[in-house]
């Protein structure tokens, strides 16, 4: 069934949730009613060769429904919301210049991407090259970690909610607060994430007990389709920890296995441990944001999801 959609002012349906809660299948089952595309908000799938370990949409998928910020980028290059929104603006325009009267769908469970999305940031100091070379440097001879407990005493809220120790980030916060004098988190906390009248943002959610369940079995099933043989052939194209797309849960973990660092074993307890933290992150952030419109496939169906979002975009179409 598809909708009909009159001239529309909403410009975004966002899709979120935490990772494993099932946004895809829905997502593809959205987009098909709406005949529009999907943009991934997903800090990771963005990149190529990273497949099986950020569980991306599947070829076949993708062949139903065009996505957009799925294999983008080459795994060295680095990424930030930033650059993101510079991509979504592309992507939007052309899209509305195509399909003036159907929104966009985004999906995805990157909180600060998503939080880019739905209320832009602000603008962001450019990055100073002399300082992260020596930054870099130092970390390279030191180690990471006296760099993160500097960052700990310049912007301990920033350090907080970091997914381990991302020597990416804990450098391009640390470049930012020198450059500024300014904490890094300071150009993210300015300003509630307040939804704006062209967009609707859904929210799928599960019980804790049944989330983790989902997570075990998407690692065990990651690694039945080959994620140590995707892991070795990032490695042998050269990629490494020092591209910002390997240092990713799933990525990092097989990589410390193949260096004598972790059994296979613990690796993938490490995975699964990892991604119930980082699930767990996801729901306190999203509970902030009083504007999203909570479903609950424990207790409907997807149809009866499906049906009850598009009475929303309906209603707000009209």
């Amino acid at each position: 069934m598809g909708l009909t959609m009159n001239p529309s002012p909403i410009r975004k349906i966002v899709l979120l949730g935490p990772t494993a809660v099932g946004k895809t299948n829905l997502s593809i089952g959205l987009a098909e009613r709406l005949k529009t595309s999907i943009v991934s908000v997903d800090a990771r799938q963005s990149y190529r060769y990273l497949d099986i370990g950020t569980a991306k949409a599947s070829v076949e998928q993708r062949k139903q429904v065009p996505h957009f910020n799925v294999d983008s980028l080459d795994p060295v290059d680095s990424d930030s919301p930033f650059a993101f929104l510079e991509r979504v603006q592309q992507w939007d325009a052309e899209h509305r210049q195509a399909h003036p009267n159907t929104p966009l769908v985004y999906v995805g469970g990157s909180t600060l991407y998503l939080s880019s999305l739905i209320n832009g940031l602000d603008p962001m100091p450019k990055a100073n090259p002399a300082r992260v070379t020596q930054l870099k440097e130092q970390a390279r001879t030191e180690g990471i970690a006296p760099l993160f407990e500097k960052l700990i005493r310049v912007d301990a809220d920033y350090a907080r909610k970091m997914d381990g120790l991302n020597p990416q980030r804990i450098i391009r916060a640390l470049d930012v607060y020198y450059e500024t004098g300014k904490p890094f988190s300071s150009f993210h906390s300015n300003k509630p994430v307040i939804c704006p009248n062209d967009t609707l943002v859904f929210g799928l959610n599960r019980p804790r007990s049944s989330l983790h369940e989902r997570i075990e079995k998407r690692v065990d099933h990651m690694m039945e389709q080959g994620l140590v043989e995707e892991v070795r052939g990032l490695l042998q194209k050269g990629y490494s920890l020092e591209n910002q797309a390997l240092q990713t849960v799933g990525y990092s973990e097989i990589i410390s296995h193949f260096n004598g660092e972790l059994s296979l074993e613990e690796a993938v307890e490490n995975i699964k441990t990892h991604t119930r933290r980082y699930a767990k992150r996801q729901d306190t952030w999203f509970r902030k944001w009083p504007f999203i419109q909570w479903f609950y496939p424990e207790e409907q169906t997807e149809l009866e999801i499906l049906n009850l979002i598009s009475t929303q975009i309906e209603s707000k179409s009209n």
